[in-house]
């Protein structure tokens, strides 16, 4: 009775921390809210906590020649809590970003390939690495037609690698975070995205966490491992000194195509305040 009871309340708190993640949107995101089962940032927690070992993380959304800011944010700040937790963290990520981030953080790069080149590559990382989970923060996902595209429904395959070959593969686990529906794991709502103007991703996934910046969504999984673990797991994260790193690398805001320190047009700041109501909530 008390297992099921805490199951309760926190599939409660997760709806409240959704409702806090999926604030100032205007890509349709809520709306998409109701088409998913309640209580995603509690199931995507458990499934970190359930899968320990080797967790490949998969970011960096091309944007003319450079990366996004939404997704390396949230990324980072995964990365380092599965470390603190015991976990062995991984980026795979492709140039140019995996260049940088492989100067702090251990990286594997996936190179820039078509799918018949792609396929072999990745069936060997999966078998040197040998995951326990998949992780994709705001990384294109492939669509129906066999291509990639961005916000404006420009075409960027060219630009992008196939890290959707690691969620086919069913190897173990995945979990995709998303705010627009072109990523990776919106493939899970493919029927529901059809209403919104957005060329929509196939690739499907485990867990999909849906926010208004990819980044908050991690922070709401963050909130529900701090509150299972009874740890302020917020602590081991700084996003103002990660967007200053990234900045510093050529990494541009995905909305404004600026070197700035936002995240889709929105000042870092907002984001800050989002973990500061996460906090707020699980430890009142």
């Amino acid at each position: 009775m008390k297992k099921a009871k805490f199951i309760r309340q926190m599939y409660r708190l997760s709806n409240q921390i959704e409702e806090v993640i999926l604030q100032h949107g205007t890509r349709g995101m809520s709306q998409l809210r109701q088409h998913m089962q309640p209580g995603y940032c509690e199931r995507a927690a458990q499934l970190i906590l359930e899968n320990r070992g080797v967790t490949l993380v998969g970011t960096g959304f091309p944007v003319s020649g450079s990366f996004e800011s939404d997704g390396p944010i949230g990324a980072i700040a995964l990365y380092r809590v599965l470390e603190h937790l015991g976990h062995h963290p991984l980026f795979v990520c492709a140039p140019p970003i995996s260049r940088i981030l492989a100067r702090d953080f251990e990286t594997h790069e996936l190179p820039i390939a078509d799918w018949d080149e792609s396929r072999p590559i990745v069936q060997q990382a999966l078998e040197e690495l040998n995951p326990s989970l998949v992780v994709s923060v705001e990384r294109p996902g492939i669509t129906a037609d066999g291509r990639y595209y961005n916000m404006r429904n420009e075409d960027i395959t060219h630009f992008a690698a196939k890290y959707d070959l690691f969620f086919e593969s069913e190897w173990c686990p995945t979990i995709a975070f998303g705010d627009g529906g072109n990523e990776i794991g919106m493939g899970n709502l493919y029927d529901a995205l059809g209403e919104m103007d957005i060329i929509p991703s196939v690739t499907c996934c485990d867990e999909l966490v849906i926010a208004t910046v990819s980044n908050w969504g991690v922070y709401g999984v963050l909130a529900i491992l701090s509150k299972r673990l009874e740890e302020d797991v917020f602590e081991f994260i700084d996003p103002k000194a990660t967007i200053e790193y990234l900045v510093a690398n050529g990494c541009v805001d995905g909305v404004t195509m600026r070197l700035e320190h936002t995240e889709d047009g929105f000042p870092i700041t907002i984001g800050i305040e989002i973990i500061q109501q996460l906090r707020k909530l699980i430890f009142p």
